[in-house]
């Protein structure tokens, strides 16, 4: 597949140092007059040589906001000049470097009470902050200071206040080290703190439009989810309602891509229409996770359809020849927002033919004048049985019909020039995907998914651990760098763990019980519990936050405690689940105080209250049967549930390591599911009818 990695404005300059780099994002600087440096001693000892402030630029390649200011400021000379005389500057990808991203962003934030990127922030020859913003135009407007303004005040003040400026970044850097110690908690972890928490995130819910609350909106998978598991726990129709009407808006929305499939990154109005372009690999492996969960709770098969749909968009277009999966496809295309995603209505009419067309438009909001900037973002603004009556159609020969219309018009996209595509392989991220692929599988029916879980899966394994068996973070052009982080560890164990579940390949839980032993050796907090950002054998920087808040992805210590538990269950391994119930304590004040900022440690605790069920599924002499209880596994929402698949072939895992295998054997030789809750086992089920009768039951009374 092509890396469409954007071309250097300037492709006649000669070219800097970031040359030399495989991160997307900064080889679209190699060619700007600035001298950049990546990250790394080589620029760090030059600031304290020359005893110069560093210009830290942090960004990523599908954020349009950093290609304006590339383009209006980096590529400018006189600009360029005045950056290389008064700072060492530093280009940093903030996906390749998310722990250098964590540290300095929280101090943009402590400094102007917003942050963003791009992220321009200014640090002393030692790396402290003292002054930082986000996106600065070229000349003064809009009320924003020009960045020439800002360079040359940041400098002068270099100059005349430096022991002020460099006594408030001492003050600002103690602050950063700090960051993620919460305070204690009140009480014990209990059910009370799931009811306060899905209260609170229905308080912000929007009734109107779905999502939570006003534009920008995002979609926020994991409160979606602590809401779904409310409602399975107390049957809470508030909760469902949420879920099911920001689900339908989304899957409707112009948000979502209705031809190639896969999700934007959000919305840049209220009501999901106009969305900002780029699609990233976490979003959509969030997403469709949390379109199957609906499914599971609701069997709606239109939540099936998405989930699945959001997969074959990263199958067919964010996956490595090699197995893994990309990182982002940028929102521009030949420097144009959204350019590659819009129509015409003349267009479309011209593709489809007048009749099929004129449906067509009617149904997906297009018109002559265009729903954004004189063009047509498609969407749904009425469900499809809603647009059958006033068409006077049959709602499935209408669904037929626009889905072939569909097929016609992505090929007809097609042959547009395509968005950047960003090809580094993020170990964190591939985690997500792989554990979105291994659990959708079983109830779509597509094998497909598993074996791209597996291969990504074998790819991280294989090419992205150093021979001391640490993890590293990213991957480019045969290259693995940068000490994994957190949330690298969590969610890979994570999705190791459910493609064991999907297959019951016990190699896949023999390397995330390796994975997490390594993770609590690296970033366990052994004083006040939860895990560090970074690992003991990290490089040194100026703090070592925790990463206890979700943002678009899961918190690292929401995910490792998630991940701890579910192997703890399936293992038996005490310090497992001792490690998981630590690390949800130490974020207990945030429960209480911020639980919209702890979906995925919600997702933990709901788990570590139970009642948990450990089911294991053991072949008999059908496949078909053995396959088809797996299906109706994953069709059931059982979030508590850890599940033992004993296929027949490849041999099953030990009982030394899963001991749920211990004494579990096909009766009669034919299928057997056995089900077991809170230390009590129920009779074994014994083929197929009798696996679904007992899993009805079950999910019918979770609680």
């Amino acid at each position: 597949m092509t890396d469409h990695t954007p071309i250097a404005h300037h492709p006649d300059r000669p070219a800097n140092r970031l040359a030399r780099e495989t991160s997307p994002y900064l080889l679209q600087h190699r060619h700007n007059p600035v001298d950049w440096y990546p990250w790394g001693a080589a620029a760090l000892d030059r600031a304290r040589a020359e005893d110069k402030p560093i210009f830290l630029s942090v960004g990523y390649s599908a954020c349009h906001w950093c290609h304006v200011m590339e383009r209006e400021s980096f590529e400018n000379d006189a600009i360029a000049a005045l950056l290389n005389q008064h700072f060492v500057n530093i280009k940093v990808d903030r996906e390749e470097r998310p722990e250098i991203d964590a540290i300095y962003m929280s101090a943009v934030q402590a400094m102007t009470g917003r942050g963003g990127w791009p992220m321009s922030v200014w640090l002393t020859p030692d790396g402290e902050p003292f002054f930082g913003g986000t996106y600065y135009p070229p000349a003064d407007s809009r009320g924003m200071p020009g960045f020439p303004r800002v360079i040359e005040a940041v400098a002068r003040a270099w100059v005349e206040r430096r022991d002020e400026l460099t006594e408030s970044a001492r003050e600002l850097t103690a602050r950063l080290k700090s960051l993620g110690e919460l305070p204690a908690g009140q009480g014990n972890l209990t059910l009370d703190l799931l009811e306060h928490a899905s209260k609170s995130l229905l308080a912000a819910f929007d009734p109107r439009h779905g999502g939570f609350g006003d534009a920008p909106k995002f979609p926020h998978p994991m409160d979606l989810q602590v809401l779904l598991r409310r409602h399975a726990r107390a049957g809470d129709a508030a909760s469902l309602h949420a879920v099911r009407l920001t689900l339908d808006k989304m899957a409707r929305g112009g948000i979502r891509d209705h031809l190639g499939g896969g999700f934007a990154r959000y919305s840049t109005d209220a009501y999901w229409l106009v969305p900002h372009f780029e699609k990233m690999l976490y979003d959509n492996a969030l997403l469709a996770q949390t379109y199957l969960e609906a499914y599971q709770a609701t069997a709606a098969p239109a939540d099936l359809d998405v989930a699945a749909s959001t997969l074959d968009y990263l199958l067919s277009r964010m996956t490595s020849p090699d197995g893994p999966f990309y990182s982002a496809e940028d929102a521009d295309s030949e420097g144009v927002e959204g350019k590659f995603y819009v129509w015409s209505r003349t267009e479309i009419l011209d593709i489809l033919g007048p009749d099929r067309g004129r449906v067509f438009c009617d149904a997906y909001d297009v018109t002559n004048e265009g729903n954004w900037e004189h063009s047509n973002i498609l969407n749904l603004p009425r469900p499809l049985d809603v647009s059958a009556k006033l068409l006077g159609r049959d709602v499935d020969s209408l669904r037929a019909d626009l889905a072939d219309d569909a097929r016609t018009l992505f090929l007809a996209r097609e042959k547009r020039i395509p968005p950047a595509k960003d090809t580094k392989t993020l170990a964190s991220w591939n985690g997500l995907a792989i554990a979105a692929c291994a659990r959708a599988a079983a109830p779509a029916h597509r094998p497909d998914f598993l074996a791209a879980a597996a291969r990504a899966a074998d790819f991280i394994l294989d090419h992205m651990r150093t021979p001391a068996g640490l993890l590293l973070h990213s991957h480019k052009d045969g290259q693995a760098k940068f000490n994994g982080c957190l949330d690298d560890y969590a969610n890979l164990i994570d999705g190791l763990t459910r493609l064991f579940e999907a297959t019951g390949d016990d190699r896949r839980l023999v390397a995330a019980v390796t994975l997490a032993e390594v993770m609590l050796d690296e970033f366990a907090d052994l004083e006040i519990g939860g895990f560090f950002q970074t690992g003991r054998s990290h490089e040194a920087l100026v703090a070592r936050p925790k990463d206890v808040y979700d943002n678009a992805t899961p918190s690292g210590n929401g995910m490792a405690a998630a991940a701890l538990l579910r192997l703890a269950a399936l293992t038996g391994r005490d310090d497992f689940a001792a490690a998981g119930r630590r690390a949800l304590e130490s974020v207990q004040v945030l429960f209480e105080n911020a639980p919209g900022a702890a979906g995925q440690s919600l997702i933990a605790l709901d788990h570590l209250l139970g009642p948990n069920h450990e089911i294991v599924v053991v072949e008999g002499d059908s496949r078909d049967e053995f396959e088809a209880a797996l299906a109706a596994l994953g069709s059931r929402f059982l979030p508590r549930a850890v599940v033992v698949p004993a296929p027949a072939q490849p041999p099953r895992a030990t009982s030394t390591l899963v001991p749920l295998l211990d004494g579990r054997n096909a009766v009669s030789g034919r299928l057997t599911t056995y089900i077991c809750s809170q230390n009590t086992c129920l009779e074994p089920a014994v083929g197929l009818e009798a696996t679904q009768a007992a899993l009805d039951k079950l999910a019918a009374h979770p609680s």
